[in-house]
């Protein structure tokens, strides 16, 4: 009897770990429909903003080759947006892997490097990195992402003010791409998508070129950083959901295998109830007739 108590017990405590998974990839579900809707927007904002670059360049090329926006030996920076909670799988692995590849390759040339984490899951793995000289909360969900983007502006800002200008590199997950992205944002407008503008003649500008195009930069760089932001929040969510569903079908299994070993002790004690009955109705004599 003690041993099947036992098993109920622990269905029990199961059923309730069942359920608290079962919510967490119902929550993870919402968070990425919610996602969903923002990115879209956000997507097409940026792609405008490239559009207009790519316009403006095609008459004022000059402006960007004779901006000095990555100096003689730049600092090249990487910023990885990891994961600000767990249950994700390889999430933040997989960054960290790829950031040190890129490293590599970095190595080859001049300039210094530095490394920006964003995420507290992913601080974790990259605490005592020698190039770490950042890390910053991330968001755990869509509502924090103006939060940490503000986190990342006024960082990065920080490091522009300095004497050293800089390239900056983004590391991210992409669930289209189902891998990690590495994207340069800096210097900017590097690779242009290309289109066909139709325009006959420069763009009319309220603003001298050189001007304009820092300006162009900063609102990109802006819209873009928060675009990647909203990228990698859906694809950990998406890879959130998919970790829990295989938790919830091995804690089914672990269920179902603890029900079929708990009815068997049931079925053993009954039959030994059964035994116990008979074994003392046999060993009752009966009365002696008068």
């Amino acid at each position: 009897m003690s041993r099947r108590r036992e098993l109920l017990h622990q269905c029990k405590k199961l059923g309730e770990a069942r359920e608290i998974v079962s919510s967490m990839k119902s929550l993870a579900f919402m968070e990425s429909r919610r996602l969903d809707n923002f990115l879209g927007i956000q997507r097409q904002l940026v792609q405008v903003m490239e559009t207009a670059a790519a316009d403006f360049l095609q008459f004022h090329s000059n402006v960007l080759q004779g901006a000095d926006l990555h100096g003689e030996a730049p600092l090249h920076l990487f910023l990885l947006l990891g994961s600000e909670r767990g249950f994700c799988g390889n999430f933040n692995v997989r960054l960290v892997d790829t950031l040190e590849l890129a490293i590599r390759e970095k190595k080859d040339g001049t300039g210094d490097i530095a490394v920006i984490a964003c995420g507290r899951k992913l601080c974790g793995r990259l605490e005592g990195h020698p190039h770490l000289i950042a890390d910053l909360d991330g968001a755990a969900v869509l509502d924090e992402v103006t939060g940490t983007l503000n986190r990342l502006v006024d960082t990065l800002g920080d490091l522009q003010r300095g004497e050293t200008a800089l390239t900056l590199t983004v590391l991210y997950h992409d669930p289209e791409q189902e891998s990690v992205v590495v994207r340069e944002l800096l210097p900017p407008f590097q690779q242009l998508p290309s289109h066909n503008t139709g325009l006959n003649g420069p763009p009319q500008l309220n603003l001298p070129p050189g001007q304009f195009l820092m300006a162009l930069v900063d609102q990109y760089l802006f819209a873009a950083l928060q675009e990647m932001l909203y990228v990698s929040l859906m694809a950990e969510n998406l890879q959130r959901m998919q970790h829990l569903e295989g938790a919830v079908r091995y804690l089914d299994q672990n269920l179902e295998a603890l029900r079929r070993r708990s009815n068997q002790l049931r079925q053993e004690e009954i039959t030994e109830e059964i035994e116990v009955i008979l074994l003392s109705a046999t060993s009752v004599k009966p009365p002696k007739a008068d």
